[in-house]
């Protein structure tokens, strides 16, 4: 079984602009492409895990978001970077939109994403990190077993007291680092 990094996608991978669903609103974070490729050299699978909430809300399409996201993986590809999966939760409780309005498994703070991807692509949990940038994704990845949950800072404050998160960084590009060992602790704290 392979060990994985689960990325969240709004506010780690791509500029969190609030219910990114279009393409001219999608802008890569700084860093995330050479980060990508390093975690790919050191052996880990890569996997976008993501709460998509606007699909529940009406606020974009399903089919919105699919088209958003197979653009963001060949922008991934002409980068050399390879997604093995990408999971996400297009649900809400308070919903409008009647079939995704409800209290699922899938939406982080639960594990759902994490089991179905560790199930279908053989993945190793308790080897894998998770990298997000708020605590609904540290508490999915400590709900899940993983080895280590990393809090991106992506350009906001985080109280470290306050946070459950294993590691604090200021981006994806601190976590190849991290996981190689060479950024002590308080290191991008």
């Amino acid at each position: 079984m392979r060990k994985a990094v689960f990325l969240d996608r709004d506010g780690v991978v791509n500029e969190d602009r609030e219910f990114v669903s279009r393409i001219e609103d999608f802008r890569f974070i700084d860093g995330v492409f050479e980060a990508c490729r390093e975690l790919q050299a050191m052996g880990y699978a890569l996997v976008i895990v993501t709460n998509q909430s606007g699909i529940a809300r009406g606020l974009y399409s399903a089919e919105r978001y699919y088209r958003l996201t197979e653009w963001m993986l060949t922008a991934l590809s002409h980068q050399g970077i390879r997604i093995e999966g990408v999971y996400h939760c297009p649900h809400h409780p308070q919903g409008t939109v009647a079939p995704y309005r409800q209290d699922c498994t899938c939406r982080k703070p639960r594990p759902g994403m994490l089991l179905q991807a560790a199930g279908e692509l053989g993945l190793d949990l308790a080897r894998s990190v998770l990298v997000g940038d708020k605590e609904a994704d540290v508490a999915a990845a400590h709900n899940a077993g993983l080895a280590l949950a990393i809090l991106v800072r992506s350009g906001q404050p985080i109280d470290p007291a306050a946070s459950r998160a294993d590691r604090i960084v200021d981006s994806l590009r601190d976590v190849p680092a991290l996981l190689r060992g060479e950024l002590a602790p308080g290191d991008g704290e």
